[in-house]
């Protein structure tokens, strides 16, 4: 049941978005458990996770792309 440090920081990404399983989320626990890389960027990435939450930031609406997009089109 070992992973990987890239298989690790890839399950801890797709927690962070509640995109892992159960068994991918316990085998990140334990991965973290011995390897304290990952589990230093397991916390940065929460913390991360949580600041941006609390920033209240949203993306883009297509029309704004295109619009933005238009408008450095018009500069180059």
């Amino acid at each position: 049941m070992k992973i990987s440090c890239e298989e690790a920081s890839h399950i801890c990404t797709r927690s962070q978005y509640e995109e892992a399983s159960f068994w991918e989320i316990l085998k990140l626990r334990l991965h973290i458990l011995y390897c304290k890389a990952c589990a230093k960027f397991s916390k940065k990435n929460k913390t991360l996770t949580s600041l941006c939450d609390r920033a209240d930031l949203h993306t883009l609406s297509d029309s704004e792309k295109e619009a933005m997009k238009n408008e450095l089109e018009k500069q180059f």
